[in-house]
């Protein structure tokens, strides 16, 4: 691959060649003509294919200018860095900083801390969290057990209201957001007695003419409605 330089420094390094003679080449290359590109790979010492096969040469090149061939050794510093491809869905915590109502990452699943306890540190160990919490969208109970100086993973937990506008034969809703647009891939809330009550709540209630607002928890890429009220006039 081929540099170029403004400065005209007399001192350079080893393996960068300084090629000031062929600045002319280089603006004839520029120009498309097959005989000056022959002739600076022969003075460069590479071949034709390969000259071909590096990029274009910077259109404001001038005869004032020094160029210089970089080693492989200096690509190898060159690095790429990637952006985050989204956010991320948890946070790190200090067990000890939980508390109760806090939220806590348990075997892979966003919950709700309803107890944590903690153990006096023992004579060769660290003083330990227990956690008692529920899972958010099944409302299942879990534990977990760690040290109180260690880090857990906390969900990024959100609710977010919407204008209720349908609901389908097979239980799914049509929510309408604030940029106009609808979200159709929530069905009625199930799989817990409160949950089931709540459903029948909102088909009632929808069923009998009421603007309703439903309520959506969202946390590690679930998704659920957990409550409704009707607009009142």
């Amino acid at each position: 691959m081929i540099y170029f330089d403004s400065s005209d420094n007399p001192h350079l390094p080893r393996h960068q060649t300084r090629l000031p003679r062929f600045a002319n080449f280089f603006q004839q290359f520029n120009a498309g003509s097959s005989s000056a590109s022959s002739s600076l790979a022969l003075a460069l010492g590479f071949s034709l294919p390969y000259l071909v096969s590096t990029p274009p040469f910077p259109p404001s090149f001038s005869t004032t200018e020094s160029c210089f061939i970089m080693s492989d050794d200096e690509h190898h510093d060159v690095h790429f860095e990637s952006a985050d491809a989204g956010a991320s869905k948890t946070y790190p915590m200090q067990a000890g900083s939980i508390r109760k109502n806090g939220h806590i990452v348990i075997k892979n699943r966003p919950c709700k801390v309803v107890d944590v306890s903690t153990s006096k540190t023992g004579k060769h160990g660290h003083a330990k969290c227990h956690f008692v919490a529920v899972d958010i969208f099944t409302n299942k109970k879990v534990e977990d057990l760690t040290p109180s100086s260690h880090n857990c993973d906390v969900p990024h937990v959100s609710r977010t209201e919407y204008t209720l506008i349908d609901i389908s034969d097979d239980g799914f809703c049509s929510l309408m957001l604030e940029s106009g647009e609808t979200k159709d891939d929530l069905t009625l809330p199930s799989g817990t007695d409160e949950l089931d009550k709540l459903a029948i709540q909102i088909k009632q209630d929808f069923d009998e003419g009421k603007e309703l607002i439903v309520a959506v928890l969202s946390a590690m890429g679930e998704e659920m409605i957990c409550g409704v009220k009707a607009v009142t006039n």
